[in-house]
């Protein structure tokens, strides 16, 4: 078991709030209130699970600006009233900001039971 400090237990708290705030405004026709909140949420949650040095380095990387930029304009845009474009921005700059852990995270959703069996699929295992 992993040990978390207490200010890594309240990141993933306000990290777990701000995705469901973010999926339940995207179920409610991407309402700008819930998404502003889990974009907050999120970012602020972050923070706290990996430190604030750490997660300014993370988006900062010079081979990451783009992505950044997109996630956080996106973000941005999301603040300031236009939520479909800026949930775009932020999908696309999310996609940019972590394809480095799609394959660890289907490389371990292999391993688990019933989703294993799933992704070993002929058709699936080709795509992933």
């Amino acid at each position: 078991m992993i040990s978390l400090t207490d200010t890594q237990k309240i990141g993933m708290g306000l990290t777990g709030f701000g995705v469901f705030f973010l999926f339940f405004g995207m179920i409610l026709f991407f309402d700008k209130a819930l998404l502003a909140i889990g974009n907050v949420l999120f970012v602020a949650g972050l923070a706290f699970v990996i430190g604030l040095e750490r997660t300014f380095r993370f988006f900062f990387q010079k081979h990451k600006m783009k992505a950044t930029g997109f996630f956080l304009g996106g973000v941005f845009v999301v603040l300031i009233g236009w939520p479909l474009i800026g949930m775009i921005f932020e999908i696309y700059g999310f996609f940019l900001l972590f394809r480095g852990f799609f394959p660890v995270v289907v490389g371990f959703i292999r391993r688990v039971p019933v989703l294993g069996s799933l992704l070993n699929l002929s058709g699936i295992r080709s795509t992933t």
